[in-house]
């Protein structure tokens, strides 16, 4: 028999034999998990992650005395690990304290965002990175692909477009009044 051949029939087997593994002792194993965490989720991501850790090394954990005990053990430390990082994070978040207040977006901001959002995206890209990230349109050219007369001309119609949607009279802008 060829090497191949029997490379596929050893792989086969072992298929067949982890098929009947999991088949045999899942429900089991759920029920141990879902008692141990407390929630059905919980137990299944955590029985889902032992099974393939079992099936990676099934070569060797097949050959123990109790392959299920091998898989209760790495369900069980999953688990605790998952309770652990858990605990960390409450404890890191209770560390910093409660978040500061932070208050929403004054009336002007959501007119703007909603304002821009109504811009054809070049126009919209281009007022973003000009007037929002003070970049020059040397670099606002730079990083749309695109010549700086094309930019100057978006920005321009940009302008007028904004200041349409916003109510806003650009030559009353200019001069300060």
């Amino acid at each position: 028999m060829p090497y191949a051949e029997v490379a596929s029939s050893s792989t086969d087997d072992e298929r067949t034999s982890f098929d009947a593994f999991y088949r045999a002792t899942r429900q089991r194993l759920f029920e141990f998990l879902y008692a141990l965490t407390g929630d059905a989720a919980e137990a299944q991501d955590v029985l889902h992650e032992a099974y393939a850790r079992a099936w990676q090394r099934w070569s060797t954990v097949h050959t123990y005395e109790a392959p299920e005990a091998w898989v209760r053990t790495v369900a069980r430390r999953i688990a605790v690990s998952r309770w652990r990082r858990a605990r960390n994070r409450l404890v890191a978040h209770r560390r910093s304290g409660p978040p500061a207040n932070v208050p929403g977006p004054d009336a002007d901001r959501v007119a703007l965002v909603a304002a821009l959002a109504r811009l054809p995206v070049e126009q919209r890209t281009a007022i973003v990175l000009h007037h929002l990230c003070d970049l020059p349109v040397a670099e606002v050219a730079r990083e749309t692909d695109a010549p700086e007369g094309t930019v100057k001309a978006r920005l321009a119609r940009g302008r007028r477009a904004l200041a349409s949607l916003l109510g806003v009279d650009l030559e009353e802008e200019k001069s300060g009044v």
